[in-house]
């Protein structure tokens, strides 16, 4: 059983896998909010299956610096590091 995080936690499991896995206590939360609210894609939905339109739209909406002068491939390398 998962352990309460609070209410701002929306999936609190997600978020003790994702911090187990090292990701930040920011970054954890993001993610199992965004998933909880059924903003990610269930089946994990690979990044490199989108269009780089789709993607630039992505690192926009998360503030990926220099975007714009990104190729498809640093898009989705950027998106997966954020």
């Amino acid at each position: 059983m998962a352990k309460d995080h609070g209410s701002h936690i929306k999936n609190d499991a997600l978020y003790e896998t994702l911090r187990g896995e090292g990701a930040s206590k920011q970054k954890a939360a993001r993610i199992a909010n965004a998933q909880a609210n059924g903003r990610l894609d269930p089946a994990g939905g690979r990044l490199e299956d989108r269009t780089k339109a789709e993607l630039y739209d992505t690192a926009r909406k998360i503030g990926i610096e220099g975007r714009s002068q990104m190729d498809k491939a640093a898009l989705v390398k950027a998106i997966r590091a954020h």
